[in-house]
């Protein structure tokens, strides 16, 4: 399974976008989301918003965390 920084990184390159342009559309600087792509700060959950509807993909798609269609859904028992 991919990590988030790879997901990122790897929707940018596809896209062939530079970190400054995903940076501006961010509202930060190059320097800023370069940070994020090697892990060295977290992403804010607003950036992770606007990535998800700029790229049109879900909130779980970044976070690796798209449920398995194959399983079968339990129920949480708290």
């Amino acid at each position: 399974m991919r990590t988030f920084i790879e997901i990122i990184r790897g929707l940018r390159e596809d896209n062939d976008l530079t970190q400054a342009q995903i940076a501006q559309v961010l509202g930060t600087s190059q320097t800023m989301y370069a940070r994020y792509e090697r892990g060295a700060n977290e992403m804010p959950i607003r950036h992770l918003v606007t990535l998800c509807r700029f790229y049109n993909v879900s909130a779980d798609y970044f976070l690796g965390t798209e449920p398995d269609k194959r399983r079968k859904q339990g129920k949480i028992h708290i």
